[in-house]
């Protein structure tokens, strides 16, 4: 049985959502081993490496997002410029 689009949506969603949480925390992990200072500087360098891919998703996950409440926020501004327009135009 096929997911409908709605039910697509919000399983994209949870699965952003979960990435971003995993990879927060990831990050997280990262940076205590490297402020611990007690590893070689190759493993540094991975973790780095590592760390600095874990920003770019965090960084696309939230420009999606920041996408999607931008297009919420015009939305409700055209729908409340509407709402006005026709609250005006009973009024006359």
């Amino acid at each position: 049985m096929q997911k409908q689009p709605h039910e697509q949506a919000d399983c994209a969603k949870k699965d952003a959502e979960l990435d971003f949480e995993k990879s927060l925390q990831r990050l997280e992990e990262i940076a205590d081993v490297l402020d611990s200072g007690n590893i070689s500087l190759e493993k540094s360098l991975q973790l780095f490496e590592e760390g600095m891919d874990l920003v770019k998703t965090c960084q696309r996950i939230l420009d999606e997002a920041e996408g999607k409440i931008q297009e919420l926020i015009e939305l409700n501004e055209d729908t409340m410029d509407r709402i006005s327009l026709e609250d005006e135009s009973f009024h006359q």
